[in-house]
């Protein structure tokens, strides 16, 4: 676990889920985790209960002197990075991940601060955080990948991670914004499909 990650309003099952502790029918999390939520703008309800917010920043950033625009406010439920989730392993039914995806957004700019900008090894990071959002997810459970096509395009991403997505569905002015579904190969559900059980 990173010594950055901070954890807030740990439940006793998540605290022994942690720590390996747990037992596999304990409910320790809410079933629907979102890797690095930022200002949660998918979200319909960003205080959904239903999920776990991370992000490896905490912030509040003034929105600028435009009509409607609010401050963004990033206020994750844990502090963590995608690349080292504190969870544990096969512990969510849901994950979205929607990572930054640009290379050009300046460390001043809104688009920086909603989106975050890719630095360095970014398709090493982006190959762990497929990974580390694989573990964290129950086997059977989806994942939905979000991905704009501004600075590199979805089919190279896709081709960071072993796992094949299911479908998708573009969005956006542009059609550039991809969501892309991956389920978790279940492999206890398909032996047993195949010895006719």
């Amino acid at each position: 676990m990173n010594s950055a990650t901070q954890t807030i309003d740990f439940t006793d099952n998540a605290r022994r889920a942690v720590h390996g502790t747990c037992p596999p029918s304990c409910s320790a999390f809410p079933p629907v985790l979102d890797a690095c939520c930022g200002g949660r703008m998918m979200w319909f309800d960003k205080k959904d209960e239903r999920a776990v917010f991370v992000d490896r920043r905490r912030e509040t950033q003034q929105a600028d002197k435009r009509p409607g625009r609010s401050a963004l406010v990033v206020d994750p439920d844990h502090l963590a990075d995608f690349t080292d989730l504190p969870f544990p392993s096969d512990t969510f039914y849901h994950v979205v991940f929607d990572p930054p995806h640009c290379f050009r957004n300046g460390k001043t700019s809104r688009m920086h601060a909603v989106y975050g900008t890719l630095t360095g090894d970014w398709r090493e990071m982006l190959r762990k955080g497929f990974a580390e959002c694989f573990r964290v997810l129950r086997p059977g459970g989806t994942l939905v990948f979000k991905w704009a096509d501004e600075d590199v395009l979805a089919r190279e991403i896709l081709a960071l991670t072993p796992e094949h997505p299911l479908y998708g569905h573009k969005s956006g002015r542009l059609n550039r914004t991809h969501w892309i579904a991956f389920l978790k190969p279940n492999a206890e559900h398909q032996a047993r499909c195949r010895a006719g059980l």
